[in-house]
């Protein structure tokens, strides 16, 4: 397993914390803050006025209370209230995801836990940056609700079983229950593009601006969902005597997050960046007339990603001083490189660890203690 932390806030007590800074919320706060295990009881109506469903009141009251929802991911998650909590381990997954691919670098992927946009200016800015958060955002909600239809978590899917006990020319048979791809992608669809379908009112200004970042982020969230079902792989189970092998099952499954997160890592590193005005289709940035267009699966850019290097505060933007760096690495995290030439401070730090332990009879283990000096380089 690969160290990953994040630290999640404690689930939200009050409707108040819940739409503080609603202005700028955003679906991925769910990430952080999760959803109520259980939909929240209902009040009866008066009895002159018509009743309603108990239980799409109850679904219509928790949708309703998340925070950073428009109105058409409320309606998807009162259709599919079970799935909301999915959608939660779906962008925490993608947010820690992030932050995993990005450690050693000048951007580390940084939320905000003051607002509820998560990563403030990041996410507003079309750089490379915000192609991948959505990329790996989507990716996270149909890895997430694809998981939770296999393993019956959900009520409104199931796994996959369509070619069960279907024999193919190679002489294996289809069986056990593959992971329900289909389902994940088109809640996840509807769901996570929901934001972009939202139109400007009638006064907003700059909607040709409005409709190339709409088509970035829609392209984006294609990508990441498109990474999801190309890494599909097959597993499968020999059956026989002794382990022959003379009858073979198969189902397809889901790869894990972490090569998720590779696969997009290694689009970031090759992201596109499109011409800001567009008509139809996204096409490349260039200073010819002939733009080509990009291909599906690319991660897309509008603007050039900003300074990390120099902390500023109104953008949300750490800077890189005090990060610590790798005096011997010629990578990302090279002091060099993630300092951006303005030097760094060395520390040198005692490692007190149990060592030389040795079993004695009888029962117990007698350890020394073992001290090591380790130089910590910070940037400065």
């Amino acid at each position: 397993m690969r160290p990953r932390q994040l630290e999640l806030l404690p689930f939200l007590t009050t409707l108040l914390l819940l739409h503080q800074h609603s202005v700028t919320a955003n679906w991925m706060y769910l990430g952080l803050v999760g959803v109520t295990p259980q939909l929240q009881q209902h009040q009866p109506a008066p009895a002159s006025e018509p009743q309603e469903d108990p239980q799409l009141a109850a679904a219509r009251a928790l949708c309703s209370s998340l925070p950073g929802l428009v109105a058409q991911q409320v309606e998807v998650c009162v259709q599919h209230p079970g799935a909301i909590r999915s959608v939660s381990d779906g962008a925490r997954r993608g947010i820690q995801e992030c932050q995993y691919q990005f450690r050693n670098e000048r951007w580390n992927c940084t939320t905000r836990n003051d607002e509820q946009s998560i990563f403030g200016y990041i996410l507003e800015r079309g750089s490379k940056e915000t192609a991948f958060i959505y990329a790996v955002t989507s990716a996270g909600v149909v890895h997430a609700v694809t998981q939770a239809c296999s393993s019956g978590n959900l009520t409104d899917c199931s796994c996959d079983s369509a070619g069960k006990g279907q024999e193919t020319p190679e002489g294996w048979k289809w069986g056990g229950c593959s992971d329900n791809l289909n389902y994940g992608v088109q809640f996840a669809r509807k769901f996570v593009d929901a934001p972009e379908r939202v139109k400007p009112s009638p006064e907003a200004k700059n909607k040709k601006a409005w409709s190339v970042r709409m088509k970035m982020n829609l392209h984006n969230n294609e990508a990441g969902r498109q990474v999801v079902s190309s890494l599909m792989r097959m597993q499968c189970r020999c059956h026989g005597i002794s382990g022959s092998c003379e009858v073979k099952t198969c189902w397809r499954t889901m790869s894990s997050f972490n090569e998720i997160g590779d696969t997009l890592k290694r689009k970031y590193r090759q992201a596109v960046q499109v011409a800001p005005k567009v008509r139809k289709r996204l096409r490349r940035k260039s200073k010819t007339k002939r733009r080509l267009p990009v291909g599906k699966g690319d991660l897309v850019h509008i603007h050039k990603s900003p300074n990390y290097c120099v902390h500023d505060p109104q953008k949300g933007i750490p800077g890189t001083s005090g990060r610590v760096c790798n005096k011997t690495s010629h990578g990302s995290d090279s002091c060099d490189l993630l300092c951006c030439g303005r030097g760094y401070n060395t520390q040198v730090i005692k490692h007190v660890e149990r060592c030389q332990c040795k079993f004695v009879w009888c029962c117990s283990v007698k350890c020394k203690n073992c001290e090591t000096l380790i130089d910590r380089h910070t940037c400065k």
